[in-house]
């Protein structure tokens, strides 16, 4: 099977094109660019170097959040118009998962745990955990929470592992973390912290496909014109008052 990965849901940019367990080509960018400008001659880029065109794609997979606003739009409206217009598989796979999958190489029952800066000393993350037949297994639901609430409640816990923080903005957050967990948290190496799409490519073997009419991102909270539009209306209940895409 052939897919072609991309992920936009934070500032990296990453796109790979994988076939069986084999990695075709691949391309990782970690500066502030446009992502809305850069994402679709990347693909071309990759699919040249791996000599293949999208007609030669089985499916495509997608980090579908949570993440920057933005950025997630850009890249499933991206993955449903062309799965959409060529006829090809779409999967989508958690932006959190991505990074965690990062450290599937380490040792079973490894506690990893994905960060990512929602603003105002919140976070996006969940726990994840590496099981005895090598799958990625979610331990904790993903959340958006305030990274010193999540710190505490873990730390009310008994793990059996350390907890390692892994992202592009763990190390940002990791006195927080240490203060409350200590010797049992320690973050992962720096090479492990972006996001590859040819893990995402990898995750997306095993996971089920979605229909590219209905597929939408995951944000995990309210958009701030959605949070402003809910405070100015507080009688409002239930409803998408801004449109998901």
């Amino acid at each position: 099977m052939r897919i072609l990965a991309f992920d936009t849901s934070n500032q990296p940019l990453s796109v790979a094109v994988v076939e069986g367990d084999r990695i075709l080509a691949e391309q990782l960018i970690n500066v502030k660019r446009n992502h809305s400008v850069q994402l679709m001659p990347i693909i071309d880029e990759v699919l040249k170097q791996a000599k293949l065109s999208l007609d030669d794609i089985d499916r495509i997979a997608v980090a579908q959040g949570p993440g920057s606003y933005t950025g997630l739009r850009i890249a499933v409206t991206i993955a449903k118009s062309l799965a959409w217009t060529k006829g090809i598989d779409l999967v989508g796979v958690s932006s959190l998962k991505v990074v965690a999958g990062n450290r599937l190489d380490e040792h079973t029952g490894e506690l990893i745990l994905p960060i990512f800066d929602a603003r105002r000393q919140n976070i996006y993350t969940g726990l994840y955990t590496r099981g005895e037949d090598g799958e990625l297994l979610e331990v904790m639901e993903e959340v958006h929470v305030a990274a010193e609430q999540w710190a505490e409640m873990l730390a009310q816990r008994e793990w059996s592992s350390p907890l390692t923080l892994i992202g592009a903005d763990a190390s940002a957050f990791f006195e927080i973390f240490h203060e409350k967990l200590g010797d049992q948290v320690r973050l992962a190496r720096p090479e492990q912290h972006l996001p590859r799409a040819s893990v995402l490519a990898f995750l997306a073997q095993k996971e089920e496909t979605t229909s590219a009419h209905s597929f939408t991102p995951t944000y995990l909270k309210l958009a701030e014109a959605e949070e402003n539009w809910l405070k100015e209306h507080p009688d409002s209940e239930g409803g998408n008052w801004v449109e998901k895409i």
